[in-house]
């Protein structure tokens, strides 16, 4: 893991999970981008003030947050970045190899109901950089145990399992899997590959309707310092995928939130 990427936006949680982000960071020696999008707006009209206007006030927006957290010696990068959110991020992406993006909940809504506000939820469904989401306010803790939940167990690519093994790797996190059996599973997708094999502490297998469902059942018993779910448009989050905003009555957690990439 050497680079961490880390959206900021207007909400008064940037700050500390930039901190969460430089501490992560510092463990695991990577540096972190920072970054603050701004939509540039047409030049037709003499609209060209108005966009050096945007650009500084997120290079302000920046400076604000970056004055608000220790370095402790971890090489941050910090960019305004103009255009709209995703389109931002890819551009990053090419030119940098991002690891793990870390995510607010809430990026901008103010709204207490929210968990996933519309920009973070957005980055965690329609990007494909293993995500990170922190829940508010949270100190970094290496985390001794992750509850790692999916359907399909066949797992292609070794690259799609990298920031579990990271975790494993630098700070011995067990990892106790719940393979879920739900009227859509195929025999295929009961079978475990090698690669996720090598990473498990403990493995059982369940059955439920979704994936969703065997999480909340389960979570209380293992009792996890960091949650793990696949991105699939028809995994963990199928019930929630038709729109970017999460509400906390459909699904949040207090425990730090990875989403590993999709399997292409």
């Amino acid at each position: 893991m050497k680079n961490i990427l880390v959206p900021i936006g207007s909400s008064e949680n940037s700050a500390s999970n930039l901190q969460y982000a430089i501490d992560l960071a510092k463990e695991v020696n990577a540096n972190v981008y920072v970054v603050s999008v701004f939509q540039e707006l047409s030049k037709v009209g003499g609209l060209s003030k108005v966009n050096t206007i945007l650009k500084e006030e997120s290079e302000n927006r920046l400076d604000e947050v970056l004055s608000l957290v220790d370095m402790k010696g971890v090489q941050v990068i910090a960019h305004p970045i103009k255009g709209e959110v995703l389109e931002g991020i890819g551009r990053i992406s090419k030119q940098v190899p991002i690891d793990l993006m870390v995510l607010a909940p809430r990026s901008n809504s103010i709204k207490e109901e929210v968990y996933l506000g519309k920009t973070s939820g957005k980055l965690l469904k329609q990007t494909n950089i293993p995500i990170l989401v922190v829940p508010e306010g949270a100190k970094f803790q290496p985390p001794k145990t992750m509850l790692m939940a999916f359907k399909n167990g066949t797992f292609e690519h070794d690259y799609l399992l990298e920031a579990v093994r990271q975790f494993k790797k630098s700070f011995g996190t067990e990892v106790h899997i719940l393979h879920v059996e739900t009227p859509e599973t195929t025999e295929e997708m009961k079978e475990v590959t090698e690669n996720l094999k090598s990473l498990q502490t403990s493995y059982a297998q369940v059955e439920a309707a979704t994936t969703f469902q065997a999480v909340i059942e389960y979570f209380q018993h293992f009792n996890p310092d960091m949650l793990c779910v696949i991105r699939r448009k028809r995994g963990f989050f199928k019930k929630l995928w038709e729109k970017n905003e999460i509400h906390k009555r459909e699904f949040h957690t207090s425990k730090p939130l990875l989403v590993l990439p999709v399997q292409e």
